[in-house]
């Protein structure tokens, strides 16, 4: 079986699955015409808008639940339906790995649906709902190195079929946006640079010190919850994996669609 590469997807606003103006929308959709990675036997998602005390997993038995945790969208947003079948053998498994690395406590969610974070950019890159998702949780209150030790303990999944998917957006400052411009905040600019920067050198240390080494790291994300993800896939991938930029876009002047695809060494 190959070896799996990890990925860090930007998935931005969930109006992304209708917008056909959307850029990213785009790149998603043409996601298995790039073969960027063999057609995985179960999907682990760790999204930024599942923020919990300690990791937790949903263990789900027959087809997941799509939650649409969103408000005052479109009324054709609420039908959308991703209803991949729940991987709770996965899910059974990652909590072995954590637990054999040190995260003790180690929660199983039985009823929560997979949220925009994961439903959107999969219904775009695997139409067909038919392979397993689980997803995974982030802890804001913990530290960036704390997830990507968490991303290092869950490295045998990929030689285990599983595709790790961190799914967050690379700027994520919500009270900043700027509707109807085609330029981008110099601030945005600068930080997202800076992680293409030290991503394609391979600096995952200053990945994980982001909040001192990065500019204006405070202004990108003011909460660290959509950017953990990243530091999860890139802890799993392992520290000698070469980073690649597989898409870039702005929307709104400030939010970076920027995903990267972790190539190991096989």
């Amino acid at each position: 079986m190959a070896v799996m590469d990890t990925f860090y997807i930007s998935h931005g606003s969930a109006m992304m699955a209708v917008d056909e103006s959307s850029e990213a929308r785009t790149f998603l959709k043409s996601w298995q015409q790039r073969e960027l990675c063999p057609l995985p036997k179960a999907i682990l998602v760790i999204s930024g808008h599942w923020d919990t005390k300690v990791p937790t997993l949903s263990v789900i038995k027959g087809n997941n639940q799509t939650f649409h945790d969103f408000s005052g969208l479109p009324e054709n947003m609420y039908k959308l339906k991703y209803p991949a079948p729940g991987a709770p053998e996965v899910a059974m498994r990652v909590k072995e790995l954590l637990n054999a690395s040190g995260f003790e406590k180690v929660d199983e969610d039985k009823k929560r649906g997979i949220d925009h974070g994961t439903w959107v950019p999969l219904m775009l890159m695997y139409p067909e709902p038919n392979i397993p998702v689980c997803q995974l949780s982030v802890q804001t209150d913990k530290d960036a190195t704390y997830h990507y030790n968490m991303g290092k303990a869950l490295a045998p999944l990929r030689e285990e079929g599983v595709l790790i998917m961190g799914s967050g957006t690379a700027t994520h400052n919500l009270s900043s946006l700027q509707y109807g411009t085609n330029s981008v905040a110099s601030w945005a600019l600068e930080f997202d640079t800076w992680l293409k920067d030290v991503l394609l050198e391979g600096r995952y240390e200053d990945v994980n010190q982001y909040v001192e080494k990065a500019p204006h790291a405070k202004m990108a994300h003011p909460e660290p919850d959509h950017f953990y993800p990243l530091h999860v896939a890139m802890g799993a991938a392992g520290e000698n994996a070469k980073a690649k930029l597989i898409h870039q876009n702005w929307e709104c002047g400030t939010i970076s669609y920027a995903s990267y695809q972790f190539t190991t060494n096989h």
